[in-house]
């Protein structure tokens, strides 16, 4: 029994060694350490400087002056250091007496304690559409190997030594959601093994691990990616994998630019479906830093979204209102084949600034199809639709109040100045409806003939002429006065036809007005409810596997 605490083979005897040096010279004639004090005592005695530049310079064999070197100052307790740790590893490493593919425990029945401490470097990336999140960590590892277990005492005081870790027993810990193949660490360090046989393991690794994305409310969005490790062979009766501590480390970690950590909670789960593997995970509780998404789509999309509302503020006669309409619809959907390219095809969730796009392509269409309403309502006229009672009542004299609309007054009508004579000499008559006045025609009867050859005389013939033409005079007036009935009639029905046409242009306006009203209430209701809830959402890790 030596001073590891295990039954070895016999080695080799340490040969005493007076000046720490494997030199003839130092030990005798021979080179051999049977030499006797008078050979010794015979030999020339060389300076100090010179017998330490001789251990540099002509190393021993195993277990002799093979660590020191000319290129520092060296000194006989230093080579002693070089020699006990070389022994040291020797003697630990030996093939006869250690086995690293055998788990360190001195029965079958004993669990090995494995404690780790997951430690962040730096979250590399998120990649949404792959649902794969690639993280720079370091994974702490701590177990007890009895057999690596030495007497400080008879090495120098040599406590810690650092050993390849491929050459001594490891844990077949391995990131079980992986994704990409690759399950163990990118590099086999070197592991810290002390004297009382506990090992310090702390290799690097880049993971790239599977993640589910939950795009519900992207790009305000809290991500739960999980790091789960796992022993591949050993069971929870070989292997106890213990959290050494809560939460992850931080210390070393690099901010990202897309992502906050809000929390690196661990935990050790049990699997009830299988419960002879343990696991230790890790949940990455991510919250998306949203600028660069509220920069770049949000307000652009906000803005597209108000030239919308510009559509209504056009005359309603305007035929550009439909043009605007649609180039507003295609813009957005241009914005919607981007996100399609960013957020993963999945048929679960529709991202927020999805469900943005489509609830504004829809307002945008609504706008398209009042705009066409509007349209047609401004270009009726009586000879096509007759305004109903409950349409004058309602959008000419109800809904421009409420709409904080007022209709002019209307223009003079053509009314004949007061006191003006009709042509017979009586007083025109009072202005009829629609600013049209109605001139009544009395010609007076013509007299009467009288009879051939009565009367005589130049008087009578003159008195002929004179009724005769005063009889056509007064069919010329007839004449004249139906002719201007017949125009004032026409210009009357002009009139009350010009009246209904401006009412049914005034009835457009007020329903552009109310589309206008109600576009804007629920533009801004709809978008407040679609992005004020993911701001206060909160995000707890998850107690399954």
């Amino acid at each position: 029994m030596d001073g590891l605490g295990i039954r070895s083979t016999p080695a080799a005897p340490i040969l005493d060694q007076p000046s720490g040096c494997g030199l003839p010279s130092c030990r005798g004639q021979g080179g051999r350490g049977g030499g006797t004090r008078e050979d010794s005592q015979a030999l020339p005695r060389r300076p100090r400087g010179a017998h330490t530049a001789a251990c540099s310079l002509f190393p021993a064999r195993a277990g002799a002056m093979g660590p020191c070197h000319l290129s520092a100052p060296v000194f006989p307790g230093d080579c002693r250091v070089a020699n006990a740790e070389e022994k040291l590893v020797d003697d630990l490493l030996n093939r006869t007496r250690y086995n690293n593919l055998i788990r360190p425990a001195t029965s079958s029945a004993q669990l090995i304690s494995i404690q780790l401490q997951l430690s962040l470097a730096q979250l590399i990336s998120v990649n949404e559409r792959e649902q794969i999140m690639t993280t720079n960590v370091w994974l702490k590892q701590e177990w007890t190997d009895y057999r690596l277990a030495w007497n400080i005492s008879r090495y120098e005081g040599v406590n810690i030594l650092r050993i390849p870790a491929k050459r001594i027993w490891l844990p077949d810990i391995v990131l079980y959601n992986n994704a990409d193949g690759t399950y163990e660490v990118s590099l086999y360090t070197n592991v810290v093994v002390r004297s009382n046989g506990s090992i310090l393991w702390l290799p690097p690794a880049i993971y790239k691990s599977a993640c589910k994305i939950e795009v519900k409310h992207f790009p305000f969005d809290q991500q739960n990616c999980t790091l789960k490790f796992r022993s591949w062979t050993y069971d929870h009766t070989e292997i106890d994998m213990v959290l050494k501590s809560p939460t992850a480390s931080m210390d070393d970690f690099t901010p990202s630019g897309e992502w906050d950590i809000v929390a690196l909670p661990g935990r050790r789960t049990v699997n009830p479906q299988d419960p002879s593997y343990v696991d230790v995970t890790y949940d990455f509780i991510l919250r998306r830093k949203p600028l660069f998404y509220t920069i770049n789509l949000i307000i652009p999309c906000l803005l597209i979204t108000s030239l919308a509302i510009l559509v209504f503020y056009l005359p309603s006669d305007c035929g550009e209102k439909m043009t605007l309409c649609i180039s507003v619809l295609l813009a957005l959907t241009v914005f919607l084949l981007l996100i399609s390219k960013i957020v993963p095809p999945t048929s679960l969730d529709v991202p927020l600034i999805g469900k943005y796009l489509m609830f504004t392509m829809v307002l945008v269409t609504f706008s398209i199809v009042t705009s066409v309403c509007v349209l047609n309502v401004h270009h009726r006229s009586p000879s096509t639709h007759t305004m109903a009672p409950w349409v004058r009542r309602c959008f000419l004299h109800k809904l421009p109040t409420f709409l904080f609309m007022k209709r002019p007054d209307s223009s003079p009508s053509r009314a004949p100045r007061p006191g003006r004579l009709q042509p017979s000499g009586t007083e025109a008559a009072a202005p009829q409806p629609y600013g049209s006045p109605v001139y009544p025609v009395n010609p007076t009867p013509a007299a009467p003939k009288s009879p051939a050859g009565s009367g005589s005389g130049v008087g009578s013939t003159a008195r002929d002429l004179r009724l005769r033409a005063s009889g056509r005079f007064r069919r010329d007036v007839q004449e004249a006065l139906e002719g201007v009935s017949l125009i004032a009639r026409h210009m009357q029905s002009d009139d009350r036809d010009q009246s209904v046409v401006e009412d049914w242009k005034y009835v457009a306006m007020v329903v552009d007005r109310l589309f206008l009203w109600v576009f804007v209430v629920v533009c801004v209701l709809g978008t407040v409810g679609l992005f004020l809830p993911p701001l206060f959402q909160t995000h707890t890790p998850s107690d399954g596997p």
